[in-house]
């Protein structure tokens, strides 16, 4: 009976989970019925899946020629599979007849830089045809229909103003923005056959790395390794106070690691750990935003880190090693916060842990499924000892297919292999077109020399402040977060805003380009726009706006520690020693501890206001990596802790609950 009753709530977890994708997750709002037509996606899916892990063994073709088979079989599947109107995927029973034109005209005007590669080389030296000018026009412009059809109308909005920026930049009043303007037909023909366009930087990573990352970490999905990080979450914290909370935190982080959407992972995990968060006791508003933040946090998570990682180490010319190294302290603090957060706000309410009756058996978990984490540790070892990431990737989808030969359960048969492979494709389509789309953006900053005059608004706004200059920065980050995914958002501030705080204040580059993805990604958590707050607070029916607030104060180091970095980059491990480091992490931890204590408003007893303040500068203060600062934080930590520890009354100016009452 009771496992009748599990399986009934799962399955209604399941429609739940899929409900919140819909609404809150542009690229869930696929066709699922297209008849006929299912069986040529499959066929472009399974074909271009293949295709990269070929090009990753065997090595890539011209980043041109790759990039065309990459972008182009994209496009066709994107107008076969996605709507033209939101609402449309549950009406049409199959593919209306102009999405067919759509798909393979988009096939045809992309896969022609292949069929002509050697004239259209040698037309950026004697120019373009017409013929070369209305392809370009027309591939821009299906780009950016697949684009909004996949990822949202924002990014089309930012990418057509460049157009038209470079069209008629010399029309603008602005002296410092203003340029001469470019012919149609240049700006058509760069975007489009330039390698500093839709075919630039982020599209050649695209084809060459984050491709394959993403179908390794769609291969671990259908392994099962969700439910077994999820048991080894509850393993190891379900039994103290406020486990249910925590463990959702670590199951976050660990399936973080293979994957890098927020919204997703928001709702892949919060069907499961936001209605046992809500049964022990915690409020709706709560709940999501915990879920929400940890989600969140997936995307700057070693090794994967989702797609923009990628792109950062190819702008930054340093290894994947490098890129994945640097980002383990951040990425520690950041979980540590919220870990924190979610122990405060269960000591204040009284929510006690579960009952080890209830809880999987950590040893059991690991004797029966640890091998599970062999992929990942292919992945970490071969990057680390030098290998490509291409071969890196390769390397631990093999693994990962061998993997789930182990157990019946995770086998996979011929079906469902085509399935995966087809899987991978789909779930690549909207990092593609946004990829693709924010090339375009990248191709206008370099033909106008929109970065330089970026830069030097940046430093002319902030009067050569830097504190002012990263909190501009941080705004704009967030600003395009709101629309832009986190690939895209991380190509525009790495394009344009990161050369100036480099430049213009002669910062450590690595330092920089975290401060811009960091703050790209914590978009999805900020309010007014949270997508992934607004998914978890789907889940747990609760206030959308509450929930973002609740996400903002948990995660509230992701907006602290990147200023951190930029002035010390010791967290990012530059020119840092073992001492060095241990201290800073030692210091950081309990300093994160502090902020979280005043966030919540509750440390061994409620807070009073005062003791909220002092906790908060006491915790900045040990964040800062400067041994004065440490004193002065430890100082205000350690008087706050001795005032409560004499305090008799609980109040703090707030009313007690037990946990009865919470319960209730």
């Amino acid at each position: 009976m009771d496992e009748q009753v599990r399986l009934k709530e799962q399955s209604q977890a399941e429609k739940d989970a899929k409900k919140m994708l819909e609404k809150y997750d542009r690229e869930s709002q696929f066709r699922e019925h297209i008849g006929k037509w299912a069986w040529i996606v499959t066929f472009l899916g399974v074909a271009l899946t293949v295709f990269h892990i070929y090009a990753g063994y065997f090595g890539t073709l011209p980043s041109q020629k790759q990039g065309a088979i990459h972008l182009g079989t994209a496009l066709g599947i994107i107008f076969l599979l996605y709507p033209a109107k939101s609402g449309l995927q549950k009406k049409q029973k199959t593919v209306p007849w102009y999405d067919v034109i759509l798909a393979f005209t988009a096939m045809y005007v992309t896969y022609h830089k292949i069929i002509f590669f050697d004239s259209i080389i040698q037309s950026r030296i004697s120019g373009y045809s017409m013929l070369d000018t209305i392809i370009s026009i027309v591939a821009i412009l299906l780009l950016l229909e697949a684009t909004r059809r996949t990822v949202g109308i924002p990014i089309v909005i930012v990418a057509s103003v460049m157009i038209l920026y470079a069209l008629f930049g010399k029309y603008i009043p602005t002296q410092v923005l203003s340029h001469p303007g470019f012919s149609f037909n240049r700006v058509a023909t760069n975007l489009w056959y330039q390698e500093s366009g839709v075919f630039g930087t982020p599209i050649q990573i695209s084809s060459k790395f984050i491709y394959l990352f993403l179908f390794f970490g769609v291969m671990l999905v259908h392994t099962r390794i969700g439910q077994f990080f999820n048991d080894i979450a509850f393993a190891l914290t379900g039994r103290f106070t406020g486990g249910t909370a925590k463990a959702a935190v670590v199951a976050s982080a660990l399936q973080g690691m293979v994957s890098g959407s927020s919204v997703g992972n928001t709702v892949a995990s919060g069907s499961f750990t936001i209605p046992m968060m809500k049964k022990a006791g915690f409020k709706p508003e709560f709940a999501a935003g915990t879920e929400a933040s940890a989600s969140t946090g997936g995307q700057i998570m070693p090794p994967i880190m989702g797609a923009a990682a990628f792109i950062m180490m190819e702008y930054l010319g340093v290894s994947y090693a490098v890129i994945m190294v640097a980002a383990i302290v951040p990425a520690i603090l950041y979980f540590t916060g919220i870990f924190i957060g979610t122990h405060f706000e269960a000591k204040k309410l009284g929510i006690l842990g579960l009952p080890k009756s209830q809880l999987p058996n950590l040893k059991e978990q690991m004797i029966r499924y640890g091998y599970m984490l062999i992929p990942l540790f292919v992945i970490i070892g071969t990057v680390m000892i030098g290998f490509t990431p291409q071969r890196a990737a390769i390397y631990g989808i093999i693994s990962t297919y061998l993997v789930s030969l182990i157990r019946k359960e995770s086998r996979m048969s011929l079906k469902k292999t085509f399935y995966v492979l087809e899987q991978g494709a789909r779930v690549a389509l909207p990092v593609i077109a946004a990829v693709a789309t924010a090339g375009i953006i990248a191709g206008v900053v370099s033909i106008t020399g929109l970065g330089a005059k970026f830069a030097a608004g940046i430093i002319s706004l902030s009067s050569g402040h830097l504190i002012l200059a990263l909190f501009f920065t941080m705004i704009a980050c967030l600003i395009l977060g709101m629309g832009l995914p986190t690939t895209a958002n991380y190509v525009v501030t790495a394009t344009i805003a990161a050369p100036a705080l480099i430049n213009g204040f002669d910062l450590a580059p690595i330092a920089v380009h975290m401060f811009v993805f960091y703050f790209g990604i914590v978009a999805d958590i900020t309010p007014p726009v949270c997508l992934a707050a607004y998914a978890g607070a789907g889940i747990a029916r609760a206030n959308p706006f509450k929930s973002g607030v609740t996400a903002v104060k948990l995660a509230i180091a992701a907006f602290i520690i990147p200023y951190i970095f930029v002035y010390n980059p010791i967290l990012v491990l530059v020119d840092v020693t073992a001492l060095e480091l241990t201290v800073a992490i030692a210091t950081a931890v309990i300093g994160m501890m502090g902020v979280s204590s005043a966030m919540i408003g509750f440390f061994i007893r409620h807070s009073r206001v005062w003791e909220r303040l002092f906790m908060f500068i006491g915790g900045m203060c040990l964040i800062l990596p400067e041994m004065i600062t440490n004193f002065v934080g430890i100082g205000l930590i350690g008087l706050v802790w001795f005032i409560q520890k004499q305090r008799k009354d609980d109040s703090g100016g707030l009313e007690q609950q037990t946990p009865s009452q919470v319960t209730s």
